[in-house]
């Protein structure tokens, strides 16, 4: 990616996913260092000048897209002024969050348009990802956008041309690129000390309604509190469905199921300890199993994956497996 100079409070941006990185992980990870010395407690101390201050958006105020303002929030310096939202019960819930005194629109560019915005995160459904992400960076804009980068792939060449041409900070927010431990593991792999990768594996299981997609759908849901039409403009018109906008990552239309949305942590990860861009051969398998619940998307599936010779080391197998039926007893 094209590195931007400039101003202290821009380069401060560049600082921002590290430090976050940090305030993510740092409570979590070896939380009991002072009873496992000699290890080192591994952390990211960027340096960060008390006059910086970046002014922050949030497009998308659900689940996933809070919990990044949140923690982009621990950042010294950072502040929201801004969220925008299809339902007006989370743009109600951002002024109960983050103060009153915050901008809400449904509009996401009355927000672009606004001059003491310094960056975006975009917690939108996938479908929403590029054309966002493009107007932002065409409006001045950094970009903390969350995975997986587009809907599509066919959408990406535009997402890298407006970083190209704007030279803004655009990120994708794949944890695993973020982790400190898999920073460690590249160091390890890199100096020989884990010796040779020839079969990688990964696996997701999940049980719980909410941890399949079976979100909760508020009782005010309707086409008086939701904007359906923006949210179904970019794809096929259909009647308001409370499902389809609440449970988007269930329909594709919206939403690139298991391998999109859970694959592409494992991808990124792999990836990025090792210097992969990706497989030379691909075969996947899946289908709904269990979640009749009128989903379009596979509740198992699995992948796997050759890595040929044309990567950075030896060439070396992956499989990778997403069950949302493992230990199920019932549906909601």
């Amino acid at each position: 990616m094209k590195e931007e100079t400039g101003p202290s409070r821009r380069s401060f941006i560049k600082k921002l996913s590290a430090a976050t990185a940090a305030a993510t992980i740092g409570s979590n990870l070896l939380a009991n260092e002072k009873k496992t010395a000699p290890f080192e407690y591994l952390k990211r101390s960027p340096a960060i000048s008390a006059n910086d201050q970046v002014n922050i958006d949030l497009i998308g105020a659900g689940g996933q897209g809070s919990g990044d303002t949140d923690t982009a929030l621990q950042i010294p310096g950072v502040k929201l002024v801004a969220a925008c939202d299809l339902y007006d019960g989370r743009l109600a819930d951002a002024k109960k969050r983050w103060g009153a005194d915050i901008f809400t629109t449904r509009v996401y560019k009355e927000i672009l348009n606004r001059k003491d915005i310094d960056a975006v995160i975009i917690g939108t459904p996938d479908h929403w990802h590029q054309t966002i992400s493009v107007d932002a960076m065409k409006a001045g804009k950094h970009v903390y956008c969350e995975k997986p980068m587009v809907h599509s792939i066919t959408e990406g060449p535009a997402v890298i041309k407006a970083q190209q041409e704007t030279g803004k900070v655009f990120q994708v927010g794949s944890q695993g690129v973020s982790s400190l431990g898999n920073e460690k593991a590249r160091e390890l792999l890199k100096s020989g000390a884990i010796g040779q990768i020839n079969y990688a594996e990964g696996f997701w299981a999940r049980r719980a309604p909410l941890e399949v997609w079976q979100y909760p759908i508020p009782a005010d849901a309707s086409p008086q509190t939701v904007d359906w039409e923006t949210y179904i403009s970019n794809t096929h018109k259909r009647p308001f469905d409370e499902k389809r906008f609440f449970r988007g990552r269930n329909d594709t239309d919206y939403g690139t199921g298991m391998a999109g949305d859970l694959f592409v942590h494992l991808f990124s990860s792999l990836h990025f300890i090792t210097g992969s861009y990706g497989p030379e051969k691909i075969y996947a398998s899946g289908g709904l199993r269990f979640w009749n619940d009128g989903r379009e998307v596979p509740d198992v599936l699995l992948g796997t994956f050759d890595y040929g010779q044309n990567t950075a080391h030896p060439a070396f197998n992956l499989s990778l497996r997403c069950n949302f039926v493992d230990g199920t007893s019932g549906t909601t």
